[in-house]
């Protein structure tokens, strides 16, 4: 996943962090068969064509039913998946993923209509303009990357793409869902499938009703580069989601994204007093971390921190489930990654 391994890199120049099994056709001769549509569900509405997108690049007119679907977007795959059509390829992923290179929810939902394993491309330096092109689309989605503008103009080429309509990597997964609903001729079913993830959320905020109002900082550390502290701007998916579950960016975010487009920030650790927040979450990559940080005499000043309320997630699926919001992950979500916030809410109120 670029966005994964690009954050990384940045988060490795600041701080250190961020972020299968090929079954799918790979050669030039690749038959150009339908893509599956979920037992049950209605196909793509013929009325729904031509349909003219528009996003941060240019418009993407889409005259019939896609039958070859390439997913470039970290959580596009999942939205496809989700409106009952399996994509031809996809990004591996390699970060909190499974042993195929995919996800547990993305292969259950796939099995609930029979859907074939995408091949999955390795997008660590870049979209694969030539593996892409090998796999015959006729739709290229990227709602939710970091596409560039030269691989926007060379895979047009191959088929219409939809790219992210404004910011890389942040684009919520409503947007993404309701754009993919219509390139893919599904309109309603997005909005059945939007309804019903609202639902789990809306769910989980009754579940754990402690999470309302209060702030919170989603950062990192790095062990190894204690003199920084990272943290992710509004614009970022993993804050977005939070505040969907009622919960509000620390005013000391609020204030440094200002006017930023950048998903990701620092400031020095003399600033960490300044870091106020109900909760602050952060990954791990060994549960010895959590020591370093509590017990460094800068990093330990982070207020919530300071008060226990720390969630560090060294799960990486956890991780994904927050940094990879879709209507398939975020029941995981709910259910692996908000009890801990819930917690950690806990011991702020108790301290």
């Amino acid at each position: 996943m670029s966005r994964l391994r690009s954050a990384l890199a940045t988060a490795a120049a600041a701080v250190l962090v961020l972020t299968g099994c090929t079954t799918g056709p790979t050669g030039g001769s690749a038959a150009r068969t339908p893509v599956g549509s979920a037992a049950g569900a209605a196909g793509a509405d013929p009325a729904a064509y031509p349909v003219t997108l528009k996003d941060a690049f240019g418009t993407a007119t889409i005259t019939k039913e896609p039958q070859r679907v390439v997913t470039l977007g970290w959580s596009d795959a999942d939205h496809v998946a989700a409106l009952g059509v399996a994509p031809v390829g996809a990004p591996k992923v390699t970060w909190g993923g499974n042993k195929n290179l995919s996800t547990d929810w993305f292969d259950k939902q796939l099995a609930t209509f029979g859907g074939a394993q995408p091949t999955r491309f390795d997008d660590a330096d870049g979209n694969p303009i030539e593996e892409i092109a090998k796999l015959q689309p006729d739709l290229i989605l990227a709602t939710n990357s970091g596409i560039t503008k030269d691989e926007y103009a060379k895979l047009s080429k191959l088929a219409p793409v939809v790219a992210y309509p404004k910011v890389a990597y942040g684009t919520p997964w409503q947007e993404s869902l309701e754009t993919i609903g219509k390139a893919l001729g599904r309109t309603k079913q997005a909005e059945q499938v939007e309804a019903k993830t609202v639902g789990a959320l809306d769910a989980a905020k009754a579940k754990y009703p402690q999470l309302a109002g209060k702030t919170f900082i989603y950062g990192y550390i790095a062990p190894t580069d204690l003199s920084q502290i990272g943290f992710y701007t509004p614009s970022d998916l993993r804050p977005q989601m939070l505040t969907e579950l009622g919960m509000k960016n620390a005013p000391f975010v609020e204030e440094r994204a200002k006017g930023s487009k950048e998903f990701y920030l620092s400031v020095s650790a003399e600033q960490a007093g300044a870091l106020k927040s109900d909760v602050f979450l952060t990954y791990i990559t060994e549960d010895s971390e959590v020591g370093v940080m509590t017990k460094d005499p800068l990093i330990g000043q982070v207020p919530a921190i300071r008060s226990g309320a720390l969630v560090a997630t060294k799960d990486q699926k956890v991780g994904l489930t927050m940094s990879s919001p879709t209507p398939l992950s975020i029941p995981y979500m709910t259910e692996l990654f908000v009890p801990l916030v819930a917690a950690a809410v806990d011991k702020a109120d108790a301290a």
